[in-house]
């Protein structure tokens, strides 16, 4: 058995539910041609190098996984069937792996995604904690009435506009 890795594009105008649909069918081969499934990475919409299909973006895939060679031939013959793939490419990672390596491989990266899950629950109860400890610890705040304070600059102003009338009536009167 090998280690795989497979990256593909798939259309970037695709449902949610064709995404997931295509996503499951890639799982479904993989079991179905008795390989190892190691980890699924959904990297998304990314800028495209070129155009492909029309298309400047993608949205990419990287699947993990262990197999043989009839493994790579039925999952890139399904890829070249489909519309939703653009583009794939598959890298031998190492050659002689045991099944027993790669499901303890699998084993480590899920007990590793649900360690971090675990922390980013934790930590974002301890921050929505630190919020709701600062909305009590603040102290009600007395709302004093703002008085009208005229500045220098406002005095100014009204000087101005008291002169120019009066001299404009002074013209009025002239005329």
């Amino acid at each position: 058995m090998k280690k795989y890795e497979t990256v593909f594009i798939s259309d970037p105008d695709l449902q949610d539910q064709a995404r997931v649909d295509l996503l499951d069918k890639v799982r479904n081969i993989i079991a179905q041609e008795n390989g190892v499934f190691l980890n699924f990475d959904e990297w998304g919409n990314k800028k495209l190098a070129y155009e492909i299909n029309k298309k400047l973006r993608g949205h990419y895939v990287c699947v993990t996984y262990g197999g043989t060679g009839e493994l790579i031939k039925e999952l890139e013959r399904n890829f070249r069937l489909s519309d939703d793939v653009m583009k794939f490419m598959t890298i031998l990672l190492s050659d002689d792996v045991t099944a027993e390596q790669l499901e303890k491989e699998a084993q480590e990266t899920q007990e590793a995604e649900n360690q971090s899950k675990q922390v980013d629950e934790t930590e974002k109860k301890s921050v929505e904690e630190k919020t709701v400890e600062k909305k009590t610890d603040k102290e009600p705040v007395e709302e004093k009435p703002v008085e009208e304070e005229t500045s220098k600059e406002d005095e100014k102003v009204e000087e101005t506009e008291k002169e120019t009338e009066s001299l404009s009536s002074e013209d009025n009167d002239n005329v």
